[in-house]
């Protein structure tokens, strides 16, 4: 199979808030972003863990929901334009002979990149999988992640008492691909144990958050985060930035409100890599002609 080149000015890992708002504020600057993330959707942890809930602590905005937020920020890099590329994950990075980025995800797209930012919140989702031997041979994953299926036949058998709240301890496979039994054991919310037969396993296990490809790429970590600089968040290796939940230095805060000043600092050390013979002009929104004009406000 072919692989895929896509060149882009920035490759942003990550479409939560963080994420977002890094393409407004590296689209202020005319760099052209594209943006991956494993979920079938941007927002990350707001659009997936708590779209409904309310977040008190944005500035200039009393209250407003996760996913109030997610579409907020989507509004506002409309102008921008930016490509996102969902429901894959990135599985390898290096440098190539123009010392730019190559990444590479496991739909076989390879981006070329002259930086980088991961704004991976915690890590990629990755959904709880049940403690069943060999389970990557009849896993097959349903909907947006979070809920795990053994899915062989549509049918279920004998369901025992209090299954809503029975977990599983141990399991039986038989059968092949085709043609197979599951034998779950199960205990109850009586501690009692009792056995079913089914063909098709559906746990809602949920979510959990892991660091994944990120620690295989050779950047110094600290507890399962990246550690950045905190005068353009930029990692042990040049042209790669950390911004979000996924970095660490002296006095960090994981708030979201933070993760926009990392955005910020980090887009104009970018700027550098991208346009090295172009000046960075500091304006402000409120009242620069050119930066309003990309806006689309006149």
């Amino acid at each position: 199979m072919n692989t895929k080149n896509i060149e882009t000015d920035c490759l942003i890992i990550g479409a939560g808030p963080v994420g977002l708002f890094s393409v407004f504020e590296l689209g202020l600057l005319d760099i052209k972003c594209n943006v991956i993330d494993i979920l079938d959707k941007p927002g990350g942890q707001c659009a997936e863990l708590y779209p409904d809930k309310p977040i008190y602590d944005i500035p200039g905005i009393p209250e407003i929901s996760g996913d109030g937020l997610v579409h907020a920020l989507l509004r506002q890099i409309k102008p921008f334009n930016p490509s996102f590329h969902l429901s894959r994950i990135v599985t390898e990075l290096k440098k190539n002979d123009q010392n730019l980025w190559e990444v590479k995800t496991d739909l076989n797209e390879t981006f070329i990149t002259k930086v980088i930012v991961i704004a991976a919140g915690g890590g990629s989702f990755q959904p709880k999988k049940p403690p069943i031997a060999d389970i990557d041979k009849y896993e097959d994953l349903l909907g947006n992640g979070n809920r795990f299926g053994v899915n062989l036949s549509y049918a279920i058998l004998d369901q025992p008492k209090g299954l809503a709240e029975a977990f599983i301890i141990g399991e039986d496979f038989i059968g092949s691909n085709d043609v197979c039994l599951i034998l779950g054991i199960f205990k109850n919310k009586d501690d009692g144990e009792e056995k079913l037969k089914c063909e098709i396993l559906l746990p809602f296990f949920g979510l959990t958050m892991k660091l994944g490809p990120v620690a295989d790429w050779g950047l110094n970590l600290n507890e399962n985060l990246i550690e950045v600089d905190t005068e353009k968040f930029e990692t042990s290796e040049k042209g790669i930035f950390a911004i979000g939940d996924i970095n660490t230095y002296p006095g960090k805060l994981k708030l979201i409100l933070c993760g926009f000043h990392e955005a910020a600092l980090m887009s104009q050390k970018a700027h550098n890599y991208i346009f090295p013979d172009k000046k960075i002009t500091f304006q402000y929104t409120t009242s620069s002609t050119s930066l309003r004009k990309k806006l689309g406000v006149i």
